[in-house]
């Protein structure tokens, strides 16, 4: 007989009740809810000026223009996917844009940390630790500020440049970054930091390079979708593209370095009024950085929306493989 009556449980332990909350549906719903909800407030915020700026437009501009982004945001999904492959986590297509692009909406939301969070979770439901999913998400960020700067210091004027100076002088210091070897002390310096187990997997360099032709390509595709609205207000035919090109790489890397405001929203078009002046007078140029702004702000739901779709066909397909028995 026992000498202490049983004790009842009184719930579940702590680390399991943690992961039933990781895996509940209703905060990540409530979290995209809250990221579309500050999507539709910048955009109904700006409408009348966002209306007069597509007035001016074509039909068929902004639709290219948008199509130019949609393929752009693609190219950088492969890049993101190389390197987390890299890392060890290869993920199917239709699942590395559902975490990427659903998680990307975090971006709207004050604060800078939503987007980083929720790519976090939603990659762990497929088996991608942490770990890989910020180094993978922080590199990709890294490769894409290296190539937009890359871009801008190649296309840009010589008086844009030396205003901008400060910013191209990060190039080498990407650069020197994106080593292997300097990569991999940087993210497990900066793992160790936040309490986190530091890489089990060394990012080879030949993923590196994958990933960095991918996101250069995205970029070259981003210029086609700046120079198409370029081109709506003014003739010049192909040797536009180089200024427009060179103009949206600087117009978002100061938006992104200006990690206080949401999606760099405000920074960027200013930014790229500036960078325009060469081609386009200011109220033309801030026409072209609101219909901008515009695709990509629909791009980010178009593709969340396409990954949802995609994530849930495959994974409809895998089941019903595992499911069916072969037919006679």
């Amino acid at each position: 007989m026992p000498s202490h009556p049983p004790v009842a449980e009184t719930g579940s332990p702590p680390a399991t009740r943690l992961e039933r909350l990781r895996a509940a549906r209703t905060p990540r719903v409530l979290l995209v809810l809250v990221a579309l909800g500050f999507l539709v407030r910048g955009v109904a915020g700006n409408w009348s000026e966002t209306s007069a700026a597509l007035s001016r437009l074509s039909w068929w501009t902004p639709a290219l223009s948008f199509a130019a982004v949609m393929a752009g945001l693609g190219f950088m999904l492969l890049a993101w996917r190389e390197i987390l492959k890299g890392l060890g986590s290869p993920l199917p297509h239709g699942v590395a844009a559902r975490v990427m692009f659903v998680g990307q909406l975090g971006k709207y939301v004050p604060g800078g940390v939503w987007a980083f969070a929720a790519m976090i979770e939603l990659a762990r439901d497929h088996g991608a630790p942490p770990r890989r999913t910020f180094s993978a998400t922080a590199l990709g960020l890294v490769t894409s500020l290296g190539c937009a700067l890359a871009l801008a210091a190649a296309t840009l004027s010589g008086q844009i440049i030396r205003d901008g100076w400060y910013l191209l002088a990060l190039i080498p210091l990407i650069v020197v970054g994106l080593h292997p070897r300097v990569m991999t002390w940087g993210l497990n310096l900066a793992l160790r930091i936040a309490r986190k187990e530091p890489l089990d997997q060394t990012l080879r360099g030949a993923h590196m390079v994958r990933a960095a032709g991918w996101t250069l390509i995205g970029w070259l595709v981003y210029g086609v979708h700046l120079w198409v609205l370029v081109a709506g207000m003014r003739p010049g035919g192909a040797s536009l593209y180089a200024v427009a090109a060179g103009a949206y790489a600087l117009a978002w890397a100061t938006g992104i370095l200006t990690v206080v405001v949401p999606a760099g929203i405000g920074v960027r078009e200013g930014a790229m009024v500036i960078a325009l002046a060469p081609v386009l007078d200011a109220p033309r140029a801030l026409v072209v950085a609101v219909a901008s702004r515009v695709a990509f702000t629909l791009a980010d739901v178009a593709w969340a929306a396409l990954g949802v779709i995609l994530h849930r066909v495959a994974r409809s397909s895998s089941g019903v493989a595992a499911g069916q028995a072969p037919v006679r």
